[in-house]
């Protein structure tokens, strides 16, 4: 059914499409249809088919119009084709017409919706019959968790699971329940995938109420989709992913109509049992995501919108949380793990998960319409140089020469570029050129660092406490590890005060440091690292470029193309001051041409002829 809405205040309207027997209107973004403002209650109405015919039940306290005539709260009333009804400040009009052939995206998203609807449910009702929320993970045992999943059979079959009208959900569920052990095996069939933290490791996540002949028939239905899809003709872990992604559904469709009825409910009830222990003990909804190696970013917004990135490019994944309290509660869970806190007072966190990925979580009252959370995905694999040039095309070999030459040679290196251009994976691909017999220290405000040496000293900022002491900044750690005695300090990103240490650590004998700035081009650098050194000190600009010259050698830049694609657009040379007062030189090396080919362009660096006599490089490598 259509309905056409809209705000009495404004002139703008709506037109929603709502599936199914009962649509759900009110402010709760568990809502069918959310319709924000504060004036309207958290569920406001109902409306509810039976024999054909629509009713109306209202739930607002402000009572409802139809058709000038005011409705009570609690009241039920029957609604005529076309019905105009008033939900103070919105008015409704109906379109009961089902004429109108729904998509397989209709159908799926209705699904989908009464899917999280049963899961929020559920949940209310175990929380009412056990304390898991209080539960710690080392106090869990097997018969604690297979008490769980005993009792959230009996709670689905509460709530109607089993009961025929819900016969496409259930066939949905265990849809589910085979992709998620699709991928299980993907992950583990592939080999240069490396196991990460949310490989089915945890006791939590596994099945503890399973039935050995179902389970054999769950692998069954698994290979038989697999086969459907030729997963087995292909070995490239992203592609396997790519291939799941876009044709699970019409492979399940094609597969499913041979599937035993005993068989889907059991299926099902396994898939709500993950579903609830994810939320209760891990991550809900992220907890598949974060597992998804074709996934490099999270975004959440609020309750209802997980965002994610694949290749570059931003898309809606359709996965949401069952409520606000439900995504606090993951924030907290992942804060606390590394021993950090957000509240009211301190509503802004950094984090890191297990396995190194990034958190960034904000919590009213900054963020305006529910919690806001960003994971930084950490790759399964490590990401080489050669991957770079060869499979990525992000730079030709001449320019990873070039680069390698340059690390090898201890000079000075800032890799720049904008928020998701790939930096920290330059840095490390980089850091691989770095000799093993040299001692590295690394500082970043999260570690994401993965540099394979066998002497790395890493060090990461941590956050005051409680009382507001005991802080300690990127600037702090800079300062400390020149008392360290480092061959190379590698900081994860400057940008703030830090940035002057970071200089002069350059500038007193620890050549070959890296690190990573925000800027959006080479001469972007150098006016970032002007307003960062002053933020630290009141020094003149003339002798502040005087520092970032005789300091830096070389500033690698990276963009992110419009296809997703990130790719090195520059590497630039920072020269010394000629004069006095004279502003920094920059002198481009390679550079991307007008048919988008990073190629050099014929100048040579100043410190070319050093990198020849060392033998680190020849001209013939560096023009091909």
């Amino acid at each position: 059914m259509q309905i056409r809405y809209h705000n009495v205040h404004e002139t703008r309207s709506f037109v929603a499409t709502v599936l199914g027997e009962q649509i759900s209107l009110g402010r709760s973004s568990a809502c069918d249809l959310v319709l924000k403002s504060p004036f309207v209650c958290s569920e406001a109405a109902v409306l509810r088919r039976r024999a054909g015919a629509w009713t109306l039940q209202v739930l607002n306290q402000n009572g409802c119009v139809l058709d000038n005539v005011e409705i009570g709260s609690g009241k039920t009333v029957s609604l005529a084709a076309n019905a105009t009804f008033r939900l103070f400040p919105y008015e409704f009009t109906l379109d009961p017409d089902d004429s109108t052939e729904l998509t397989d995206d209709d159908i799926w998203n209705d699904l989908e919706n009464r899917s999280l609807e049963l899961v929020r449910r559920m949940h209310i009702a175990l929380l009412e019959q056990m304390n898991v929320a209080a539960m710690q993970s080392d106090q869990m045992n097997e018969e604690y968790l297979l008490r769980i999943e005993r009792n959230l059979e009996v709670i689905a079959k509460e709530c109607g699971i089993a009961d025929i009208e819900n016969a496409d959900l259930m066939l949905h569920l265990a849809g589910h329940c085979v992709r998620g052990e699709l991928i299980d095996e993907t992950l583990r069939f592939v080999e240069s995938s490396k196991r990460s933290a949310f490989e089915k490791d945890s006791v939590w996540s596994r099945l503890y109420s399973g039935n050995p002949t179902l389970e054999r028939e769950l692998q069954r239905l698994q290979k038989s989709v697999a086969s459907t899809l030729t997963l087995v003709e292909e070995v490239q872990l992203t592609q396997r992913m790519k291939q799941i992604d876009t044709g699970f559904r019409a492979a399940w469709k094609q597969v499913s109509p041979s599937v035993l009825d005993t068989t889907i409910l059991y299926l099902c009830l396994r898939q709500l049992k993950k579903q609830i222990k994810d939320i209760v003990f891990g991550y809900g909804p992220l907890e598949d995501l974060l597992r998804l190696p074709t996934i490099t970013e999270i975004m959440v917004v609020g309750s209802d919108r997980i965002f994610v990135e694949r290749d570059g490019v931003i898309e809606n994944s359709g996965r949401r949380f069952v409520s606000d309290n439900v995504t606090l509660a993951v924030i907290e869970r992942i804060v606390s793990k590394v021993g950090r806190r957000i509240d009211k007072s301190q509503p802004v966190a950094d984090a890191r998960l297990s396995d190194g990925s990034r958190v960034n979580a904000v919590m009213s009252p900054i963020a305006l319409d529910g919690p806001l959370l960003t994971v930084r995905k950490f790759p399964t694999s490590r990401i080489t140089i050669t991957e770079l040039v060869e499979d990525r095309k992000s730079l030709t070999s001449a320019a990873a020469a070039f680069l390698q030459a340059c690390v090898t040679g201890k000079k000075n290196i800032l890799i720049s570029g904008g928020t998701g251009t790939g930096k920290t994976t330059m840095l490390n691909c980089l850091a691989d050129f770095i000799p093993d017999k040299e001692r590295i220290v690394t500082i970043e405000d999260t570690a994401e660092l993965q540099i394979e040496k066998r002497h790395v000293a890493r060090m990461e900022t941590k956050p005051a406490n409680v009382e507001g002491n005991g802080q300690y900044e990127i600037a702090d750690l800079v300062r400390n590890a020149l008392r360290m005695r480092p061959d190379r300090v590698v900081v994860g990103e400057c940008r703030g005060r830090e940035a002057l240490w970071m200089l002069q650590a350059m500038n007193t004998g620890h050549d070959g440091s890296l690190t990573t700035i925000h800027a959006n081009s080479a001469r972007d650098v150098i006016l970032r690292l002007e307003v960062m050194v002053q933020s630290a000190a009141d020094l003149p600009v003339d002798s502040i470029h005087r520092q970032i010259s005789s300091a830096v050698d070389l500033v690698v830049q990276l963009e992110r193309q419009r296809n997703g694609r990130r790719v090195v657009s520059e590497i630039t040379e920072i020269l010394p001051s000629r004069e006095k007062n004279s502003a920094v030189r920059i002198r481009q090396i390679f550079r991307r041409d007008s048919d988008g080919e990073l190629m050099p362009t014929g100048q040579l660096p100043s410190f070319m002829q050093q990198l020849l006599d060392r033998g680190l490089l020849n001209l013939e490598t560096f023009y091909l």
